[in-house]
């Protein structure tokens, strides 16, 4: 595993808490975990702008729309 900044963990956090928002009670444990598993990847990928997360987390809260 890549050892990401500080800058990318902090805009990680930022995308999954205004992505979750979205979510009924700000999603359950698993639809963060998902999410935020998938911002990782992309973090780890050098995808680290707020932009670039903020459409991978968008992508990720799509594919569990549509899971359910």
């Amino acid at each position: 595993m890549t050892e990401l900044s500080e800058r990318t963990k902090a805009n990680m956090d930022v995308v999954l808490e205004e992505t979750c928002r979205q979510l009924p009670h700000g999603g359950d444990h698993d639809s963060r975990r998902f999410i935020a598993e998938h911002l990782i990847k992309a973090a780890e990928s050098g995808h680290a702008t707020l932009g670039e997360l903020g459409i991978v987390a968008r992508r990720a809260l799509a594919e569990l729309s549509k899971s359910n």
